[in-house]
């Protein structure tokens, strides 16, 4: 049966809590359990800025901290020939990670074809086209049948 409309409801739990100060979707994100990967992220590029300027000139725009995993110290760099040159400062490196209060032992230093620092998409230069590709392209263009002019005729 329902309850009749005429008479007050009756006590049916707690009242409902009042809002706060509207909170910003970082914010509430953080407070549930599903900011952990956040802060980690965040965490993580925190450390990478303090500790990309600690290694060789010309290395730091080349590499870039992807991970603490225990003892370990993962870097990212853009090409073998910074493989080599990071594995060389490896002890300066952990030495720098460790005066952070890092308690890291080991470097490990992979390769990545993707940029590492992506710029804007207006900054990103497109792969160059070759010119077997290109007359392609201007051959299905010119299938397509004549450009209309600038007054749609």
């Amino acid at each position: 049966m329902s309850a009749s409309r005429s008479l007050p409801p009756g006590p049916a739990g707690p009242a409902p809590k009042q809002p706060g100060p509207p909170r910003t979707a970082l914010d509430a994100l953080f407070a549930s359990g599903g900011g952990d990967p956040i802060r980690r992220a965040l965490w993580l590029d925190a450390l990478d800025q303090r500790l990309r300027p600690l290694l060789p000139p010309g290395l730091a725009v080349h590499a870039r901290l992807a991970n603490v995993d225990g003892a370990r110290l993962v870097f990212l760099v853009d090409s073998p020939v910074w493989h080599a040159r990071l594995r060389y400062a490896a002890s300066e490196l952990l030495d720098a990670a460790r005066s952070v209060g890092l308690e890291v032992g080991e470097l490990v230093v992979k390769v990545t074809t993707n940029p590492l620092h992506p710029g804007p998409p207006e900054q990103r230069t497109p792969a160059p086209m070759s010119a077997t590709a290109r007359a392609a392209l201007q051959a299905a263009l010119a299938a397509l049948g004549p450009k209309p002019d600038k007054d749609g005729a």
